[in-house]
């Protein structure tokens, strides 16, 4: 049984940073690229970052790029999200997302519907 689990949301302030942790249950989380997305209240779920199987490749979501770092520990089987210089358009609930097919990093990754297994989820609020 696959699981997911995000946690480290909050309320902060623009400016401030926070780190998003997904944990993987299950012994094949290194056969997978993991994904973040998230949604905004009354808007489509939207790609955040991506990250290869391996950890040494990522793409980002022109939104994000340059402020967010996706990062894992295969030996935790764990995904991270490092989000700094927060906006108050970056106030979503997070989700991280296991890719569909072992060993595929590239092609879609920006769909959501690459993804099997979702976490539930977890609320990033940044006040102005």
């Amino acid at each position: 049984q696959v699981q997911l689990v995000e946690s480290g949301g909050g309320l902060v302030q623009a400016g401030d940073s926070l780190r998003l942790s997904c944990a993987f249950s299950g012994r094949t989380f290194s056969m997978y690229a993991m994904g973040w997305f998230r949604q905004a209240p009354g808007k489509e779920r939207e790609f955040v970052a991506v990250i290869h199987w391996t950890g040494g490749n990522t793409y980002y979501a022109d939104s994000v790029k340059g402020r967010f770092t996706i990062s894992r520990d295969n030996a935790k089987n764990l995904v991270y999200l490092q989000m700094d210089s927060l906006k108050p358009e970056d106030t979503a609930v997070y989700y991280c997302a296991r890719r569909r097919q072992t060993f595929l990093y590239s092609g879609s990754y920006y769909l959501s519907s690459e993804y099997g297994y979702w976490g539930q989820g977890t609320q990033v609020t940044v006040s102005s």
